[in-house]
């Protein structure tokens, strides 16, 4: 029987520095590209359409893969497909660099979604695996905001690349990084497996294709309305094949995603809280950075620079942030960095307006970045120790599958929203969409408060991982 967990590599270190990097890397490219599509359509003669599709392509494989990417991992070694996802993220970089037109640039970037899909959820484990559990909360909190980080800034970075550069260095700037990092990681990393003897093909191909169709109509909502049929009919499609989804894994011998997983409270709690977190935060920051750029005429860089009190918050907070999440567990520091966020959009919401002081913004965009460390520093520990070792890779994928989910609904909705109170004629009119759209988000954000703090206490925690009853619980009952 393969090994359920990777033996301690005494390069933890090591293991850091590339699940990081690779890390960074992928979650990077989900935004990096925004800000080079106005220089991408006139180089490339991209329609509209094109230009879409040049950012959704990636969203689209890359939430849709997740799931399947971390069930490989398990399968069939997890350092081994990392290098794998890697070497697909780097050739679809340099393809998307060498591009000559957007038919050939929409592949490219598919092509790194898939990649990235592998590479993402396996550096959760692959760390997780190499770090001595005393430091485990401190590691995964430094994991967790480079994740945000990456995201945040990729408009930042996308703007000063187009700003000084080419655009094809936004893809370029990947595939020496990548090259480096596969040698280094097949030579530095240890191998390990899941327990599954055998591949769930079924659960793979349903889970696969029903993602793909509920994110790809959540994706075209922005563009034909929620009630066109490139809307309603995958998101029906997607939706029945994630329902025959679950009732083949509560059949399957081997499941790619024992359901039994979500009878737990802290699993079922912190996937929730991740998904509506998501939702909220990332569905207004689309729109926030559309604000600085059309209504107070900042560049692309300008604009990316003056969201750095947001931004900047989590690598200067997390290292903390991680310390407490040590001590006190997680759910403490999930609630009021959850807090912290619903309250940072919700003064935005109060305050914007087509002249608004740039001084006036910055507490909020504070709040939110100190929040969005509080939350991403104890997430990936507090999903991860809600499972036994034997299930982290699933539990990884499922976390980072449903946060993307919960991305991509947000942008939808609050797009939606948005489009319903205002419109892009005026500061004035984007602005009565923008503030009750920003409002949703806060209200979601903290829903996902209420649901951090259904997660169970430390002791709690401890007691459901040792098969015993939660203190205060009766035995057997299972929670969400």
């Amino acid at each position: 029987m393969p090994p359920t967990t990777a033996p301690r590599s005494g390069r933890p270190l090591w293991t850091f520095a590339l699940t990081a990097a690779a890390l960074f890397m992928t979650s990077l490219d989900n935004l990096v590209v925004t800000m080079a599509l106005p220089v991408i359509r006139e180089r490339l003669h991209a329609s509209l359409g094109g230009l879409e599709w040049t950012v959704s392509a990636y969203t689209l494989t890359f939430a849709a893969l997740l799931l399947t990417g971390s069930t490989l991992g398990e399968r069939f070694g997890r350092r081994r497909m990392f290098v794998g996802g890697l070497a697909v993220f780097t050739a679809g970089s340099a393809l998307a660099a060498l591009a000559p037109n957007v038919g050939i640039l929409v592949a490219a970037r598919a092509a790194q979604g898939t990649g990235a899909a592998v590479v993402t959820p396996l550096t959760l484990t692959l760390l997780a695996a190499a770090v001595p559990l005393e430091r485990r909360a401190m590691a995964l909190g430094a994991w967790g905001a480079i994740a945000g980080l990456a995201v945040a800034l990729g408009p930042v970075v996308g703007g000063a690349i187009v700003q000084n550069a080419s655009w094809q260095w936004i893809f370029w700037l990947n595939v020496p990084i990548g090259l480096a990092l596969m040698p280094l990681a097949f030579g530095r990393l240890a191998e390990s497996r899941g327990t599954a003897r055998r591949l769930d093909t079924p659960g793979v191909a349903l889970a696969s294709g029903g993602l793909f169709g509920v994110v790809f109509a959540l994706v075209r909502t922005t563009s034909t309305g929620w009630s066109s049929g490139q809307v309603v009919a995958p998101l029906a499609a997607g939706t029945a094949l994630l329902a025959v989804f679950a009732v083949h894994e509560r059949r399957a011998v081997e499941p790619m995603l024992p359901l039994r997983l979500f009878a737990g409270r802290g699993f079922s709690a912190a996937n929730i809280a991740s998904m509506l977190m998501s939702f909220g935060m990332f569905g207004s920051i689309f729109l926030l950075a559309h604000f600085l750029q059309i209504v107070q005429h900042y560049s692309p860089l300008a604009a990316g620079v003056r969201t750095l009190p947001w931004t900047a918050m989590p690598m200067l907070v997390a290292p903390v942030a991680g310390v407490v999440t040590q001590r006190t567990g997680g759910r403490p520091v999930l609630v009021t960095g959850l807090v912290l966020q619903a309250g940072g959009l919700a003064w935005l919401a109060a305050v914007t307006s087509p002249a608004v002081a740039y001084a006036t913004m910055v507490p909020a965009f504070v709040m939110n970045g100190v929040g969005m460390a509080l939350f991403f520093a104890p997430m990936a520990s507090t999903v991860l120790g809600a499972v036994g070792r034997e299930h982290e890779g699933v539990a990884s994928g499922v976390n980072n599958a449903i946060r993307e989910l919960g991305g991509v609904l947000g942008v939808a909705v609050l797009a939606s929203v948005f489009a319903g109170a205002g419109s892009y004629a005026s500061g004035r009119a984007f602005v009565e969409g923008l503030a009750p759209a920003v409002y949703v988000g806060a209200a979601v954000v903290a829903v996902a408060a209420v649901a951090a703090a259904l997660i169970p206490g430390r002791r709690s925690s401890r007691a459901q991982r040792s098969g015993l009853p939660a203190e205060g619980a009766a035995p057997g009952l299972a929670v969400l």
